[in-house]
């Protein structure tokens, strides 16, 4: 039986959602979207075919809600559908930081809802969603939200009270890897190559290590000391490193943005 999903907003994680869905075969006519401006409508609906219908509607015909709209806006969505909206519906959230016990105290009760934390390289369909399960969703509903977000990368389960340290290492995480590269081309630029060119090669790095950490199976550890000669070229950039607390700085910064989101979740940020 085709099940009706629709996306309240679409904006980048949202639209490449529906964009993921429609490659991985979904058709436009199960698909609904919402979106504030009608100009913006009318992209979506000459882009990709679907029906563009306002909050109460999505509420009324969708069999699953995906909620990808700012956390700040999220109180204010719920009170619109909560009148509207079957307790039998499954709502997945991709909101960063609000817990599942928001929207279970907000909705008909028994609604299932499933949190997920998708990161910007569902953009790109590379991404990583990490998804945890409320206190009524089964796993048919955990396999339905991992049939929407699989077509945009991979995806993974864990207790929601993992979420926060997922939002820092993954939800994030792309992030760090921008600042590393940023950082790293401004050496390149320092050791007198051209910008174009040091960004050229660490980016290739990166994809190149990447892809090796995926597809190899082996432990980082190996895959560095196969990079490490004696008394060579990486292990003396390796002291460095080490010498200037970076290993430190960057599980403090984890911690950080662990903690951060805690706090958001918990309203007191």
């Amino acid at each position: 039986m085709a099940q009706t999903v629709a996306v309240l907003g679409t904006g980048k994680i949202g639209e490449a959602l529906l964009s993921g869905m429609i490659r991985a075969g979904w058709k436009p006519a199960d698909l609904l979207c919402t979106a504030r401006r009608a100009e913006r409508a009318e992209a979506l609906r000459e882009r990709y075919g679907v029906d563009v219908v306002g909050n109460a509607d999505a509420a009324k015909r969708a069999d699953t809600l995906i909620l990808a709209v700012k956390p700040q806006d999220m109180a204010a969505l719920l009170d619109e559908l909560a009148p509207h909206l079957p307790a039998d519906r499954l709502v997945i959230s991709a909101a960063a930081g609000v817990p599942t016990a928001f929207f279970e105290e907000r909705l008909p009760a028994g609604t299932p809802v499933v949190r997920v934390m998708p990161n910007t390289p569902v953009l790109v369909d590379e991404g990583m969603s990490v998804i945890s399960g409320g206190t009524h969703a089964t796993e048919d509903h955990l396999l339905r939200t991992e049939a929407i977000f699989k077509p945009v990368g991979k995806t993974l389960r864990v207790p929601e009270s993992q979420q926060d340290a997922a939002t820092a290492l993954s939800g994030s995480g792309p992030a760090y890897f921008y600042f590393l590269v940023e950082a790293m081309t401004d050496a390149g630029i320092l050791l007198g190559l051209p910008r174009d060119k040091a960004h050229d090669l660490i980016v290739q790095a990166a994809i190149g290590a990447a892809v090796m950490l995926r597809d190899s199976g082996e432990h980082p550890v190996k895959l560095r000391e196969a990079v490490t000669s004696p008394a060579g070229t990486t292990i003396n950039a390796i002291r460095e490193l080490e010498k200037h607390g970076v290993r430190h700085a960057l599980i403090a910064a984890l911690e950080a943005a662990r903690d951060r989101s805690r706090e958001l979740a918990s309203g007191t940020g």
